[in-house]
């Protein structure tokens, strides 16, 4: 993933507590944005080289504290510090790229409660498991504008929660021209990461979105290499033919997981290559050579969570990926409880935050180029203090990994 100081460094930027003007229709009033703490001076490595700060991607925005994938989650992430904002990206029955993170809308949106669309519910079978409720392809872009957003995880976030209602569902092409925006506002580029959902599902009904990403992208100028955009899939194939085929230029970032399978290797039958082989060296090299310039593994595929909960060893996935010449960038880290290792966690209380800060720190020392998180203002704090202790001990984190810390390329 492209470091969006590549091309703008951040500096000392200290972000002012700043109204968040809410740009979605029937937005709610200005919402007091928490400071971004300063960033710290420029850390050096034992090498005497500058270590370049880790990117906080704002996942699904500041999807800790507003409705997940609304223009007010973006504009406060970036009103945190976040460096880049994440939309995921699915389409609507008219082949518009709309932001959801599934197409599957019951738990982000009101349509259970919209009897006009009470018909449209479903069951589909979508990467091999039959899901029922509705869907944005069953949707023209007209019919979901009308739906309004609400929290995913009340129970967990009733502060978000108490955003229900206020938001639309927004499209790609209004979430690019919100990040033109917020780099006017801020005086710094902010970087945009769109994952396109379920790539193969959508290319067997007909509505593939890659080639409107890359329209899109071009568009807005941002499909270049060095550009603040990268585009982030499940699948390699698609990531390949956006490459090889479909004339994108930014960035690409392949995801996986602790278990299964890419969906693309599922349907060509292929069982060798499922997220365990892409792990393996032989499997980065090959994600490399398909013209992936990232990796977006779960955290816990760097350093593993022990049957009791409790943080594990660190992996040699960081090393593996940088000698392949491939960033590493893990979702997600939450700051409740539930979502921590259990030396983090503040109580017992699941909902409660715990120290998130603090069980990002050895993510950091491990070599990642950057991480999501539903939280920004925390991920923003948690590399501050790394950065920090980098400049105090210069040797901090680096060995295993041939100074790592610093970007690999």
């Amino acid at each position: 993933m492209t470091s969006v100081r590549r091309h703008a460094t951040r500096g000392l930027v200290a972000l002012a507590a700043a109204a968040v003007a809410v740009s979605a229709p029937l937005a709610a009033p200005a919402v007091a944005a928490p400071a971004a703490p300063t960033a710290p001076a420029a850390a050096q490595s034992v090498t005497g080289k500058p270590v370049v700060r880790p990117d906080v991607v704002g996942h699904r925005g500041a999807s800790g504290y507003r409705p997940e994938h609304t223009l007010a989650a973006y504009e406060l992430a970036a009103a945190q510090g976040a460096d880049v904002i994440e939309p995921d990206l699915v389409s609507t029955q008219d082949g518009v790229l709309v932001v959801r993170h599934e197409n599957l809308i019951d738990g982000t949106t009101d349509v259970a409660q919209r009897p006009e669309f009470a018909d449209r519910k479903t069951t589909k079978v979508v990467d091999g498991v039959a899901l029922t409720g509705w869907f944005t392809e069953d949707f023209t872009l007209a019919e979901l504008k009308t739906l309004r957003a609400k929290e995913r995880l009340p129970q967990v976030r009733p502060e978000s929660a108490s955003y229900d209602g206020r938001y639309q569902v927004p499209t790609f092409e209004e979430v690019l021209e919100l990040r033109e925006r917020l780099s006017a506002r801020y005086g710094r580029q902010i970087g945009v990461i769109p994952e396109i959902k379920h790539p193969t599902y959508f290319d067997s009904i007909g509505l593939s979105m890659e080639e409107r990403v890359v329209e899109l992208l071009d568009e807005h100028g941002l499909n270049k290499r060095n550009a603040p955009a990268t585009v982030q899939s499940f699948e390699l194939a698609n990531l390949r033919d956006l490459n090889e085929n479909l004339g994108l230029k930014a960035e690409t970032v392949f995801l996986s997981s602790v278990n299964g399978a890419p969906y693309d290797s599922v349907a060509a039958g292929d069982t060798a290559r499922d997220y365990d082989f892409y792990e393996t060296a032989a499997g980065m090299r090959e994600v490399r050579a398909a013209g992936v310039d990232t990796l977006g593994p779960a955290f816990a595929q760097i350093i593993t969570k022990e049957k009791d909960g409790s943080m594990g060893e660190e992996t040699a996935f960081v090393s593996l990926a940088h000698r392949a010449g491939l960033e590493v960038v893990p979702y997600t880290f939450r700051a409740e409880n539930q979502f921590l290792y259990t030396e983090f966690r503040s109580s017992t209380d699941r909902n409660a935050q715990g120290d998130m800060v603090g069980m990002i720190q050895p993510f950091l020392d491990a070599g990642i180029d950057g991480f999501f998180t539903d939280h920004p203002d925390l991920g923003v704090q948690a590399v501050d203090v790394w950065m920090q202790g980098k400049k105090e001990h210069p040797g901090r984190g680096v060995g295993k990994t041939a100074q790592r810390g610093l970007k690999a390329r």
